[in-house]
């Protein structure tokens, strides 16, 4: 809790700190990741696997953390990444003067990131889950001159915020049902939790929310749309982070839920689904970054089919791959940066001569690309063979799960072949090129080489990472090992065929892509154009509300309250037991009866004279008989006051409206007749809910514990007094504050002078 609180104190001071020191702080605040990466490994190797303070005992809420091996693996991934992604933002935004601002909405994904992925408690993780929803529209939206730029993140906002609504429902369903928000003690209650009737409704909205963070269709399209962000976003955010976010939840409930066949239908069809949509949509783009960002759908896609299928085997191809995808895509992502910031452009087919001109460049971009396509040695190909191997050994899924895996391994290759191989060749236009510093060229390159490291050697990845992320899922059983050679088997045959045909489909790209094209046209209407026609829709009701409700008349805003206050109230009298009365016309006095006549007198006499003063007269008339009412009831303080406020009132009154013209009839008889009803309604309900209220047997526990703690416990002996002051302090308080509110603006406007031109100005 201190570090990611660490974290946001550095992300506030980030604005205005890089605004005093200019670029030069920017690089080094990838020491923060830095140093929290470190922080965490000797927390793990401390054996340090959970910790707490009490947020919210009452409601079962704590600040839980729990440090396991999946944890751990997304850890190091946002920490070790994000050391990466800081230094390459700093040279990427040299020179922008909204560098500080930028600074500070990555440092505030960073810590949400962070926290979810350690967060024990479902409701702690749930806050981290809308915190980097929250950051990601920040920095989608960095650009925000730009429309596109604003268009995609109020996207992303509106379909992850949606989706995190329904994971709020899934989560309190599932921890209600539970008797804990703790996940760990939720995972050791599983056994009883699958019979409740909540579980599998709880199921169903957290796939939801989960489906929507990591972009499975049919709400894949905000991923793609969040393109217009800043390359280190891309990189960051939507290769490497937060788009596994998604995975990290369905694989930390898998032990909990994973065992429901509708959890296995649901979550490796949407998978299996998204792997095909995303893979086809990859084809046909000529923008590097959303070529890019649909074959990132379709990873997501390929990461929860395996955690569908749940099988150890899966759930360790899932893991492997994930870590794969998090190294080659994101130095990709960094790639079509250092070429949009070279060439001027994103379009694919555009980029040339990369090896000439930025050999470094081009030799990560090679390696990146090599790993995405799967080929042996690198680290994809190892990874690779895992999924493959896992499907292999799971019949109930392998019709959808080779389609899937076959088509993703087919497209990869090909588009390893459009971003990374093809623009090795050629010339580059001289007079858009802009030659990368280190900071832009050596992190992809970093990521690149560390891919191709881990896939010669895969032990250590295998026994740091992987192996203890799938043990904590299954609870301690591990089915895999990462090896460069396995054999020559079935997982091997198909990998290398998948790679043959992706060859081939490169080689005959201009088929491949008119076919594609052609299937694009046709398949135009989808969940993009929905959403399009689901938002207009709501912004046109939005209008026609605003117009019938926000009218800018008073009165029609009173009406509106009166009438909702009146039906509500009815509603309640009625539904709760009926409405009693307490009527006794023997206890009205004859001075009583005389005073209540002559208020109702005075009220007809105000609404049917038609001078302002006799009005206000008669008005002062029905004021003064309250006050006469409580008087005579035994509240003779409250009487003074509405003595002397009514009194205060009429003259006031009076001094204003005696200059005014008489009345004149503005409304239309109907208005009148509807407002007439109205005052009758709202009346009504006031005098039903008192004579109800008198109908109630009196319960004096209330007033004998102000009379018996006035005196002892607040010191005073005007109850009333005591009431207002001490025992409703915080009613008075705000009463307060609004009058002291209103007395600034009063100073205001008596110090407010008119400058030259009329313009306002305070001395």
């Amino acid at each position: 809790m201190w570090l990611l609180f660490a974290i946001l104190l550095a992300a506030a001071a980030a604005a205005p700190g890089l605004v005093r020191w200019k670029a030069r702080l920017a690089p080094a605040l990838s020491l923060l990741p830095l140093a929290s990466g470190v922080y965490i490994v000797w927390a793990s190797l401390q054996g340090v696997h959970a910790a707490g303070l009490g947020w919210a005992p009452a409601l079962g809420i704590r600040f839980s953390f729990a440090l396991d091996g999946l944890g751990l693996l997304f850890a190091y991934l946002i920490c070790g990444i994000g050391v990466l992604i800081f230094l390459y933002a700093a040279a990427y935004l040299e020179g922008d003067q909204r560098i500080g601002r930028f600074f500070s909405y990555l440092l505030l994904f960073f810590a949400s990131m962070l926290g979810l992925v350690l967060a024990d408690n479902v409701m702690l993780l749930f806050v981290f889950w809308e915190l980097t929803s929250l950051s990601s529209f920040l920095l989608i939206g960095f650009d925000h001159e730009r429309a596109a730029a604003r268009d995609a993140a109020l996207q992303t906002l509106l379909v992850t915020g949606l989706g995190g609504l329904a994971l709020l429902a899934g989560l309190l369903m599932l921890g209600l049902a539970g008797g804990s928000y703790e996940i760990s003690e939720l995972i050791a209650r599983r056994a009883a939790l699958g019979g409740h009737p909540w579980f599998i409704p709880a199921s169903v909205l957290i796939i939801a929310g989960a489906m929507t963070k990591s972009a499975q269709f049919p709400f894949h399209f905000w991923l793609p749309s969040a393109m217009e962000a800043p390359s280190p976003v891309s990189a960051y955010l939507h290769s490497a982070t937060m788009v596994k976010a998604g995975v990290y939840l369905l694989a930390r409930l898998a032990p909990l839920a994973g065992s429901s066949e509708l959890w296995r239908a649901l979550v490796t069809g949407a998978g299996a689904v998204t792997v095909v949509v995303g893979f086809l949509a990859a084809v046909p783009q000529r923008d590097g970054k959303r070529m890019l960002a649909y074959s990132t759908v379709g990873s997501l896609g390929v990461f929860t089919m395996l955690i569908g299928v749940g099988t150890p085997a899966a759930l360790y191809g899932a893991m492997a791959m994930l870590l794969a995808h998090a190294l080659y895509k994101a130095s990709l992502f960094l790639y079509a940066g250092i070429m949009d910031h070279a060439t001027g452009s994103r379009d694919v087919h555009e980029w040339r001569g990369v090896w000439k001109s930025m050999p470094l460049t081009a030799a990560a971009a090679a390696l990146a690309g090599a790993s995405l396509a799967g080929m042996p040695p690198f680290f994809g190909y190892v990874a690779k063979e895992q999924m493959l191997a896992a499907l292999w050994d799971a019949p109930g899924f392998a019709v959808a799960g080779w389609i899937a895996a076959g088509l993703a391994g087919v497209v990869s290759v090909f588009l390893a072949g459009l971003l990374a191989w093809r623009p090795l060749r050629g010339e580059m236009a001289a007079e858009h090129f802009h030659p990368p510093g280190l900071l832009l060229w050596a992190p992809p390159a970093a990521l690149a080489v560390l891919g191709a490291f881990s896939g010669l050697f895969p032990p250590p990845a295998d026994r740091w990472l992987v192996s203890p992320a799938v043990r904590a899922i299954t609870g301690g059983e591990t089915a895999g090992y990462l090896s460069l050679w396995h054999g020559v088997n079935a997982p091997l045959l198909l990998s290398l065929s998948f790679i043959a045909a992706g060859l081939m489909a490169y080689w005959q790209r201009g088929v491949a892509l008119r076919i594609a094209q052609a299937l694009r046209r046709r398949l135009r209407y989808g969940p993009v154009a929905a959403y399009g026609a689901a938002l207009q829709g709501v912004l046109a009701f939005a209008v026609i509300l605003t117009r019938i409700i926000q009218s800018g008349k008073l009165r029609n805003y009173m009406l509106i309250v009166l009438l909702t206050v009146t039906g509500l109230g009815y509603h309640a009298l009625v539904t709760r037991g009926g409405i009693t009365f307490y009527w006794d016309w023997l206890d009205v006095r004859f001075h009583e009866g005389v005073l209540v006549v002559m208020m109702a007198v005075a009220a007809a006499a105000a609404l049917r004279f038609e001078s302002r003063l006799a009005s206000v007269a008669a008005l002062g008339v029905v004021g003064l008989g309250v006050a006469l009412v409580f008087l005579l009831f035994g509240a003779p303080d409250l009487a003074m006051t509405q003595f002397a406020v009514e009194v205060l009132t009429v003259i006031l009154l009076v001094l204003v409206l005696y200059h005014l013209p008489r009345f004149a009839t503005l409304s239309r008889r109907w208005d009148r007749i509807r407002d007439l009803a109205a005052a009758l309604a709202a009346g009504s309900l006031l005098t039903v809910s008192i004579l109800a209220v008198n109908a109630v047997p009196h319960d004096a526990t209330l007033a004998r514990y102000y009379s018996e703690n006035s005196v002892p416990q607040a010191h005073g002996r005007n109850i009333v007094n005591v009431i207002l002051v001490d025992f409703r302090a915080l009613d008075t308080l705000g009463e307060i504050t609004v009058l002291a509110i209103a007395a600034v603006g009063v100073y205001g406007l008596l110090k407010l002078r008119l400058g030259k031109g009329g313009a306002p100005w305070l001395p």
